[in-house]
């Protein structure tokens, strides 16, 4: 029960990575936010899987490329259980295509939620956490901010902002008890991966030491881990989770 009386917002906690993520923190007895744009019921879902594992939870519907409603969010968090420990931004979502077929408003669109909000956020939630002195920021970029991938340039550039933004918030949040670290997933068994062809999934096998992709529950843990005590000394780094793609 590492996170008891801890509080923990989750931005896209409603399905995929962020699901599993919102339950290792309720698992551990934390108090889960689960931040959604679209489904509500599956955030409802979530939070009762929450309460079922022993923590507590609670829905919260905001857009996160709007700053104003990101700063509302940890506001009513904080006014509802009186802190707030954890933010894990998580929101992300894809526009793939080659740079010359790729719509400007599709390179504006990933920027927005994966980078943007995820700033926003943190700006939102550095106020709170620099005022009690303590907490704890992880950031889900991806391998492929890291190594690059073609047809993903917009999505790249966003995770590899990411951890730019990162190492730039964890030196100017240390000095007040922020701790700020990214998690670098590679291919995690998702939706998305599922769609993959069998030739696609050869190749990217072939690139994976442990020749499997990741779950879920991987990414779950290199959080979980980042956010606790056990991490105490580390801030400003990202940790890759890809089975020694890289």
């Amino acid at each position: 029960m590492k996170f008891k009386d801890k509080v923990v917002l989750i931005t896209g906690a409603n399905s995929g990575i962020g699901k599993e993520i919102a339950l290792a923190f309720g698992n551990q007895g934390a108090t889960v936010v689960v931040n959604y744009i679209v489904n509500e019921e599956a955030a409802k879902a979530v939070v009762k899987e929450i309460e079922t594992l022993g923590g507590k939870g609670m829905t919260y519907h905001t857009d996160v490329t709007d700053l104003e409603a990101c700063t509302t969010m940890v506001k009513d968090v904080k006014k509802e259980y009186g802190q707030l420990d954890v933010l894990v931004n998580n929101s992300g979502i894809t526009r793939d295509n080659l740079i010359i077929r790729m719509k400007e408003d599709e390179f504006d669109q990933v920027i927005n939620v994966n980078l943007k909000g995820a700033w926003n956020m943190a700006k939102s939630a550095a106020r709170v956490m620099m005022k009690q002195r303590s907490g704890s920021i992880v950031n889900i970029s991806s391998v492929v901010g890291i190594i690059g991938n073609p047809g993903q340039s917009n999505y790249v550039a966003s995770k590899a902002g990411l951890i730019g933004l990162t190492k730039s918030l964890s030196k100017e949040l240390g000095l007040r008890g922020v701790r700020v670290n990214a998690v670098a997933p590679g291919f995690i068994e998702t939706k998305m991966t599922e769609a993959l062809s069998e030739d696609v999934r050869k190749s990217y096998m072939s690139q994976i030491p442990l020749q499997h992709f990741g779950k879920p529950s991987d990414i779950a843990h290199a959080v979980t881990f980042l956010a606790s005590d056990d991490a105490a000394y580390i801030t400003g780094q990202v940790l890759s989770v890809n089975g020694g793609m890289i």
